[in-house]
């Protein structure tokens, strides 16, 4: 078998903390401050929790381990590195689909993340005036949207939603931003955003969780989130529902981990930093409830609000707590933050690939990816207004009456994304050469041996079943 070189010229992080923090920057993004306490809310709080912990522990933390060292080994872009370990393992390169379909799914994903990402900016914005207008008046402590009623507060996301301009021009802020960073490289564009943006998260987050614990029902959230009822986590809908969280929240499946996993030193542990990646984003998540649901719970709000939480719950909380101006726009600019360093791997996998098969510049490449992304987004934007009753695929069951923005999404998540982890964990399980692999990992003893039980039963089945779920929901009853 041939050695490992390194693909000429391929960046590397400057140091495992650098990797680290690009990785978990990577894996903690809106789906910690959104779609987790969303999940909670709607499957019955510490049942949730309990089965999702589990889940990150034997299914995705495996696979993230197995995405590292797939990108590690080949030090190439995605598809280069699972075309190089194949190939390595005498296997048919046929097996880099799984970087395939995961570079078409994140970038997929990047079009409507954008648009998402936009409607934080605008909460910034708002909440910043909001901020300014009250230091003017000598009120800093006042509750946030203060001459303004619940209803009208309520309201904002309506409104935001119904000004196709407006979405789109924050869509576009956004993904500049985004490309922007991609375009200055590895080290001085995304360790450094992952080097200044993650600690200034979690500074954040800690901070706003100890108002909630001071300001709001910090003992109904902590019985909420850890106090699990057990006849709940027993069903279906529960189980499937942390599965598929933990998967997500890692970004697996897509090829994140790949990307980053390449430009890991040949002295980085991938085991022990996997296991650091994957304590933090799950730390992050938890701790985001902590955050959110004191804060809930103090003003009678319902935790299960589903989507709204966020964008809507939130804001009217923030309106009835004291210093609720200060914290609504701290809590909006943490949502950035973890926004950002989360698009930025979206686009890195496409401008590695494009860099890596046309020889052209990262520069070029990121702007170059950024300008479809850009248009396909607008699909996304103009759902919510100007397309609104269009629906793509109402052929397929499931989406008869899914708007753009609700096929895109749907469309990734349940079907592309869960196909690629699919593929990665038969790949590394089943068919790439055992002796590369475990060589990767960094484990030894009986760690190598729980690990590969996992990559090879557990995972496929496991995300099999998030697979089949995903497309026939129908199935659980």
């Amino acid at each position: 078998m041939a050695g490992n070189t390194a693909a000429p010229g391929q960046a590397q992080w400057s140091s495992k903390a650098a990797f680290v923090l690009a990785a978990t920057g990577s894996a903690v993004g809106l789906g910690n401050l959104w779609r987790f306490p969303t999940e909670v809310g709607s499957n019955g709080g510490g049942a949730f929790v309990l089965l999702y912990i589990l889940c990150v522990v034997l299914i995705a933390l495996p696979l993230l381990l197995a995405e590292s060292l797939i990108g590690r080994h080949g030090q190439r872009s995605t598809i280069g590195s699972a075309v190089h370990l194949a190939r390595q393992s005498g296997a048919s390169p046929a097996w880099s689909l799984l970087a395939v379909v995961g570079l078409i799914a994140n970038t997929a994903i990047l079009t409507f993340y954008c648009v998402v990402a936009g409607w934080v900016i605008y909460f910034i914005g708002t909440s910043a005036a909001d901020l300014i207008g009250a230091i003017g008046a000598g009120e800093p402590l006042r509750g946030a949207f203060a001459p303004q009623s619940v209803e009208q507060i309520q309201q904002m996301m309506p409104t935001l939603f119904a000004n196709p301009f407006l979405l789109v021009g924050l869509q576009f802020a956004f993904l500049v931003v985004t490309v922007w960073i991609v375009a200055r490289g590895v080290k001085g564009g995304i360790e450094m955003a992952a080097t200044w943006l993650m600690p200034a998260f979690f500074f954040l987050l800690i901070g706003i969780t100890i108002y909630a614990a001071i300001t709001g029902d910090f003992a109904a959230a902590v019985t909420y989130l850890f106090t699990p009822d057990f006849e709940r986590a027993l069903q279906p809908g529960v189980l499937s529902s942390a599965l598929g969280q933990a998967f997500f929240s890692l970004s697996l499946g897509g090829g994140a981990m790949i990307a980053y996993g390449a430009y890991a030193s040949r002295e980085t542990n991938l085991g022990q930093t996997s296991g650091m990646i994957a304590f933090a984003d799950t730390g992050v998540a938890i701790i985001a409830g902590l955050a959110i649901f004191p804060i809930v719970f103090s003003v009678g709000m319902a935790p299960d609000a589903g989507p709204t939480l966020m964008f809507q719950s939130l804001p009217t909380a923030f309106h009835s707590m004291p210093g609720g101006a200060i914290v609504g726009f701290l809590f909006f600019v943490l949502a950035l933050f973890a926004a950002l360093t989360s698009s930025v791997s979206l686009l890195e996998i496409s401008v590695s690939w494009v860099t890596e098969k046309f020889g052209v510049s990262r520069g070029k490449a990121a702007w170059g990816i950024g300008v479809p992304v850009f248009l396909i987004g607008l699909l996304s934007a103009l759902s919510f207004n100007i397309l609104a009753d269009q629906r793509p695929i109402p052929f397929i069951p499931g989406f008869e009456n899914a708007t753009w923005f609700d096929a895109i999404d749907g469309v990734t998540g349940k079907l592309l994304l869960p196909l690629s982890g699919l593929i990665t964990a038969v790949f590394i399980g089943w068919v790439a050469d055992r002796k590369l692999v475990n060589a990767e990992t960094g484990l030894t003893g009986g760690g190598l041996a729980a690990w590969r039980f996992l990559i090879g039963w557990l995972c496929p089945l496991a995300v099999f079943a998030i697979l089949v779920i995903g497309l026939f929901p129908q199935l659980l009853g």
